[in-house]
């Protein structure tokens, strides 16, 4: 539970700073042509998904999955035995980002995003640090299922 606490406190604080600094749309190049900081919200899921729905439609049903996947992945960590380190951390960074992006959907009806890459036309969605654990924890969890690690 450590690494979701220290995944919303950093996720948080990231996105604070940000809402503090930087105006909406307000663009920082760090390394130009590849990587800016740029503050955008995101009402849709990943990659911008339903983000043209309804907003009472995006918020219930962000807000109930949310909190669903949130449940189920404490549940499934409280369920691994303590032999699998890896698959812990992996379900607890998936947790933090899930519990730090709810947090931004139950304050703003939307997402704070912040970190945008880009290589000339080529153009990654903007994430931020929640996204980023989600992602990591999910490859821990995808490597653990491939390579049949996973608790019986």
């Amino acid at each position: 539970m450590l690494i979701a606490g220290c995944v919303v406190a950093l996720d948080q604080m990231t996105k604070a700073l940000v809402l503090k600094t930087m105006a909406l749309y307000h663009s920082i190049p760090v390394i130009p042509g590849f990587f800016s900081l740029t503050h955008i919200r995101n009402p849709g899921g990943a990659f911008g998904f339903m983000a043209r729905q309804g907003p009472g439609v995006r918020a219930f049903l962000f807000l109930a999955v949310s909190l669903l996947a949130i449940l189920l992945l404490f549940y499934l960590y409280r369920k691994i035995p303590r032999s699998y380190q890896w698959l812990s951390a992996g379900l607890a960074l998936i947790m933090g980002g899930a519990i730090g992006n709810l947090i931004d959907r139950i304050r703003f009806g939307e997402v704070v995003d912040f970190l945008d890459f880009y290589a000339g036309a080529y153009h990654w969605p903007a994430f931020n640090v929640a996204d980023s654990a989600v992602t990591v924890g999910i490859l821990v969890l995808l490597i653990h299922m491939v390579l049949g690690k996973l608790p019986e």
